[in-house]
């Protein structure tokens, strides 16, 4: 705590500096705002991390295009600590700002795109919305069966994840079936005790007693 004490001390002195200095919609004022919101959320501020936030994302607004990848992080950072607070929907709505300038920005299969559908399909599986969030770890299953190797473990995570959704809403036969394709990849690439084999040897176990 003394070290963070230390830095945040060293970030306010030198974003005084420059709000006396620049311009108020200059972007690195935007940069500053996001380092102070950081060290918030660090110590698990995070309504005086949102509050710092906000403000970057509104310089940014002010001064980017509307399909900048920065307004996308930025939007993405927002949607984070509204998750981490509880308020999903409001999370829901800054990832999905997000998402709409990535999908316009980038390849249909680049990796930023498969964040931003795990971190929406996370927050629909917070909900109990399996349906909402089986869309969009489908769609993340999408791009990892394309960009990676079959045996990677990103897509044994992905199996395993689209399983349990399909457990939880009932269908014990495609959640079996996804969760033994997740754990063949995991026993070809992992050591037999790694959490991650027993995790899923649970998850098969528990599908088997229903």
């Amino acid at each position: 705590m003394c070290n963070y004490s230390k830095a945040f001390e060293f970030y306010e002195k030198s974003h005084q500096i420059s709000e006396d200095a620049v311009h108020p919609n200059h972007p690195h004022l935007a940069s500053s705002y996001g380092k102070f919101s950081g060290f918030y959320k660090t110590m698990g501020d995070y309504s005086k991390a949102l509050e710092f936030e906000v403000k970057s994302v509104k310089i940014r607004e002010e001064t980017l295009p509307l399909n900048h990848l920065d307004l996308a992080t930025s939007y993405n950072n927002i949607a984070v600590l509204y998750n981490n607070t509880g308020d999903y929907s409001k999370a829901l709505e800054f990832y999905e700002k997000s998402l709409k300038i990535k999908e316009k920005a980038l390849p249909l299969n680049h990796p930023r795109l498969a964040v931003s559908y795990n971190n929406i399909a996370a927050v629909y599986s917070g909900m109990d919305d399996y349906l909402k969030a089986l869309e969009f770890h489908e769609k993340l299953h999408e791009i990892y069966g394309k960009a990676l190797p079959p045996n990677h473990l990103d897509f044994a995570l992905s199996c395993a994840s689209i399983g349990q959704l399909y457990s939880n809403m009932g269908n014990d036969s495609k959640a079996l079936a996804l969760l033994e394709q997740a754990l063949a990849i995991q026993q070809k690439t992992l050591p037999p005790s790694h959490p991650d084999i027993e995790e899923t040897l649970r998850r098969i176990n528990n599908v088997k007693k229903m």
